[in-house]
């Protein structure tokens, strides 16, 4: 019995084997393709890796993927017999990507070595910029960096300068102004006027002190050229209004106000469409001073929420009521109240409601 045993085990492994070996075998000439030096403004560029079926079946490619948007692969798609060959060709776009690339292209098959991976790699010259690659706002006469002038971050009552390369694209000389411009926002050109072909700067100061505002703000301002506004030439310009805490010691963190919430999410399930729902979050102050909620902004217009007071003192809890009118909604809905605080360590805290509404 055992001496069967052993013939037996000898030859399911004899099996095992063979069947290894009937497989189809992908089989490449080389599985990197070095471009070398190439050129941006030239376009793409591609390579064909040649293979060969050196199994015993007939081979069959399932997919082909590159690992990024850059790379286009296409491959042999009918079936490769015993002997046979086969192509895997890789185009790679080098637009907008200046500098050494190593992208890969993975071959999935029904090979006994199933899964493959082929690389390519080289290095692009970027193209000369030109005046719309430095300058791709278009305002009008001039061309800008951009369309945006952003301030980040700016502490409350205080004032930041942020400024926006522009260029004058047409063949006389602009004096550079700006309409409809909020009350907490000065904003010029330098110099006022710019000759053809020149470069100038626009310079913006955003003056919180002005403004009775917190968070995320965004306005926008109109561009007026020679004394005409430029119809749908605008500036937008954006800043996020919070304190900064960096400075505070242990003592001092350790002795702040402490936002904390009952909870942060709710769903009001299934709701029928045109009603109103409401939902009470309750927020506690458990630190050691006065919690002051800023402001309490929605994501949209649908979404109403106003706290029962603005100051809450240590080991107070009070109610923000969330209100969400369902009129116009339809399907899976999800939205978001921001609430500002002057806790340190969480002057940010967001509130999630959502609801499924059924017409």
């Amino acid at each position: 019995m055992k001496r069967i045993g052993i013939v037996l085990s000898i030859l399911s492994l004899t099996f095992a084997l063979h069947a290894q070996d009937a497989k189809p075998i992908i089989s490449f000439e080389k599985k990197i393709h070095d471009f070398g030096p190439i050129q941006e403004n030239k376009g793409a560029v591609s390579y064909t890796f040649q293979f060969t079926n050196t199994g015993k079946q007939p081979l069959v490619i399932h997919n082909v993927n590159a690992s990024c948007g850059c790379t286009t692969p296409d491959w042999t798609r009918t079936p490769i017999q015993p002997g046979g060959k086969g192509t895997v060709k890789a185009t790679f776009d080098p637009r907008n990507r200046p500098g050494n690339f190593n992208k890969s292209i993975t071959i999935t098959s029904n090979a006994s070595n199933a899964t493959e991976i082929l690389r390519i790699t080289g290095n692009v010259a970027p193209r000369e910029q030109t005046m719309e690659d430095i300058y791709p706002s278009d305002l009008g006469l001039i061309r800008a960096k951009s369309s945006h002038l952003p301030f980040t971050r700016v502490e409350p009552n205080s004032k930041k300068e942020a400024s926006l390369e522009f260029i004058n694209v047409s063949d006389k000389a602009v004096t550079l102004s700006f309409t409809r411009v909020p009350p907490h926002i000065s904003i010029s050109s330098v110099p006022a006027t710019v000759a053809p072909g020149k470069e100038g700067n626009i310079v913006a100061v955003f003056d919180a002190s002005k403004l009775d505002d917190w968070g995320f703000v965004s306005n926008q301002v109109y561009l007026s050229i020679n004394g005409e506004e430029v119809k749908d030439k605008r500036l937008s310009l954006s800043a996020t209004i919070e304190e900064d805490y960096s400075s505070l010691t242990p003592a001092q963190l350790a002795a702040a106000p402490d936002i904390q919430f009952s909870e942060t999410n709710f769903d009001f399930g299934n709701v029928k469409q045109g009603i109103t729902v409401e939902h009470i979050f309750k927020v506690t102050n458990k630190g050691k001073s006065d919690l002051i909620l800023r402001k309490v902004r929605s994501s949209c217009g649908c979404t109403v929420s106003k706290p029962e007071k603005d100051v809450i003192k240590p080991g107070e809890t009070v109610n923000i009521p969330v209100t969400f009118n369902t009129r116009g909604r339809n399907g899976r809905q999800n939205q978001s109240v921001t609430v500002y605080s002057n806790d340190p360590q969480k002057s940010t805290s967001l509130l999630r409601i959502s609801a499924t509404v059924a017409p």
